[in-house]
């Protein structure tokens, strides 16, 4: 359907015609005439035979007048309302922490059986998960001493993905404030039913900085009806040499699995361990079967601008217009 921004402008369609009717006409500065010996004979012809400038000036009229209907209806701002499109009706509003501490460094993770360090995987993997989840809001914390939004709760998922996929170890510090990441997820979500609202939480550490402990934090999002589903990364065996030879170390030492089970539970919420990077695949596999609460049906109307196709004309008439008077062809 067709619709105006500012129909009110269409009032002033019939101003030339207003002007012509209640403003006098102008009376010409100087009479000229021509005397004409027997001007009897000419005086039939002269009423009935129109001449070259009445067409003219008629025409000139017509073009001018097009010239203001075109203006106004463009000013008038068209637009061109498409079908109602729905919009997702369902879906959660997820919000994934992720830790970039100096530890996410370490290469104790295979990708074709090359080592990788632990957020290379954590990012690849997740990225794809962000972008598996249709209808969904999807936000994004980075957290290391601090923790910082770098992408809000929105359904653009791709540029939330991209942003995930830009991140670099240490940018928001070397040290693990898990507690400061859960709180601002929690401020950052806001309350709900708890069956639409859950953060992610991957980290390889425990928590060594902030004034939040995890454990607070995870009790603020359990009265937030906030679901937390913490991911703990890393190998428990890898091979490092030494001055001695080879050797068998466990990475992980550092995970606090015992705080990350209890906040979970807290929450209503689930521990995952991610030894591999195909355990982790896993694990995202399985937060995908996350069923969706049912939200208020939206639609939205497409809208398209038509103003263009008149102002264009509209301008070109008075440009012939303009170059007419110039050359002589039109009144002065």
């Amino acid at each position: 359907m067709l619709d105006f921004e500012w129909p009110w402008i269409l009032l002033l369609l019939p101003l030339p015609w207003l002007v012509r009717r209640l403003l006098p006409e102008i009376q010409p500065q100087y009479e000229r005439a021509l005397e004409l010996p027997y001007i009897e004979e000419f005086a039939d012809s002269l009423a009935t035979t129109p001449t070259l400038e009445t067409h003219t000036g008629l025409w000139h009229w017509s073009l001018a007048l097009l010239a203001w209907v075109l203006l106004i209806i463009a000013t008038a701002q068209p637009t061109w309302m498409g079908d109602p499109v729905d919009l997702p009706a369902s879906g959660r509003d997820l919000m994934l922490a992720v830790d970039l501490s100096g530890s996410m460094q370490t290469k104790d993770f295979l990708i074709k059986d090359q080592p990788v360090d632990r957020l290379t995987v954590a990012k690849q993997v997740a990225a794809d998960f962000i972008r598996r989840r249709t209808g969904d809001r999807v936000g994004l914390i980075l957290f290391g001493l601090n923790a910082y939004v770098q992408a809000p709760l929105t359904l653009d998922r791709e540029s939330t993905a991209h942003l995930l996929e830009e991140a670099e170890i240490g940018l928001a510090g070397k040290e693990t404030a898990i507690g400061e990441a859960v709180g601002l997820a929690v401020k950052k979500i806001g309350s709900g039913p708890q069956p639409s609202r859950a953060l992610i939480l991957v980290t390889d550490g425990a928590n060594t900085a902030g004034v939040i402990s995890p454990l607070k934090a995870a009790q603020m999002a359990a009265d937030h009806g906030i679901k937390i589903y913490t991911i703990g990364v890393g190998a428990d065996e890898m091979t490092i040499r030494t001055f001695f030879g080879s050797q068998k170390v466990n990475p992980s030492t550092d995970l606090d699995e015992k705080t990350l089970t209890q906040m979970a539970e807290l929450t209503q919420g689930r521990y995952f361990r991610a030894k591999e990077s195909q355990q982790l695949e896993e694990i995202y596999q399985l937060l995908d079967t996350l069923e969706p609460v049912t939200r208020e049906q939206q639609a939205y109307r497409p809208r398209t601008a038509l103003f263009h196709w008149l102002l264009g004309p509209a301008l070109g008439v008075a440009g012939l217009l303009l170059y007419a008077w110039q050359r002589g062809g039109l009144g002065r």
